[in-house]
């Protein structure tokens, strides 16, 4: 995703995009590009009946890439790209959006469990879904609304912030799901492997990049861009991969 987002901003579209915005341009894509996923991809992995426990595992291993890894190499890309930014604004957005709630969480499930067993933990998460996914909706939508300004002003600087991000996502998938073949993964592997590879924490990077560089910016309109085109372009990876079923052992 860097060197997508060197290379069409820095290179390829420097006459159509000031230096100022460019190079926020670029953090917003790297933030996104260094932040792999760890909740939808259950949605693509239930989409394309991938094996749950490879899932869960994978997730497991993006958590901790995220909490050791995505400060570290976050600072470097941008400061490779002359973005000067704060550690300690990277550490604790890696604190509050991946540890808090991963911890919040385990304590939860031990606590419930130990009073009440697992019958309690299953009734708590049936409870808590529906406004789970409100919470996602009402954040994209709030998204947005703050970017909607610049969305209907500016079509043409949302296009070109998506085609490196659609080239990167399409990408991606190409390479892992060649390899996927390659390996001869049975396809309830493959196919989530390849979307959880593909597939950014889009939320963590809104988050940041609005802590980093302002609500306005355009980091920010960068990782918002990412969301809309994130879903689309994942449905219709989970479509290929549906379709490409039977090339996989089973």
């Amino acid at each position: 995703m860097a060197a997508l987002a060197w290379l069409f901003f820095i290179v390829l579209f420097v006459g159509w995009v000031d230096p100022q915005s460019a190079s926020e341009y670029v953090a917003g894509m790297i933030l996104l590009g260094v932040a792999p996923c760890t909740a939808m991809v259950f949605v693509w992995s239930q989409l394309t009946k991938g094996d749950p426990n490879y899932t869960l595992v994978q997730v497991s291993i993006n958590d901790i890439v995220m909490v050791f890894a995505f400060a570290p190499i976050a600072a470097f890309l941008l400061g490779v790209s002359d973005i000067e930014v704060p550690w300690e604004t990277l550490v604790l957005s890696v604190l509050l959006y991946v540890v808090f709630p991963l911890v919040a969480g385990v304590l939860t499930r031990s606590l419930l469990q130990q009073r009440s067993g697992r019958d309690q933990v299953d009734i708590l998460l049936r409870v808590i879904k529906p406004w789970s996914v409100l919470g996602l909706l009402s954040m994209v939508v709030l998204l947005f609304g703050f970017q909607a300004g610049v969305i209907i002003e500016q079509p043409h600087t949302i296009v070109l912030i998506a085609i490196p991000l659609i080239i990167q996502t399409y990408g991606i998938f190409a390479i892992s799901y060649a390899a996927a073949k390659t390996l001869k993964l049975s396809h309830n592997v493959a196919a989530p492997a390849c979307l959880i590879g593909t597939s950014n924490f889009f939320e963590l990077a809104v988050a940041v990049a609005i802590s980093l560089f302002g609500l306005n910016s355009g980091a920010a309109l960068a990782t918002v861009v990412g969301v809309l085109v994130e879903v689309p372009v994942m449905l219709s990876l989970v479509y290929f991969a549906n379709r490409t079923r039977s090339y996989f052992k089973v």
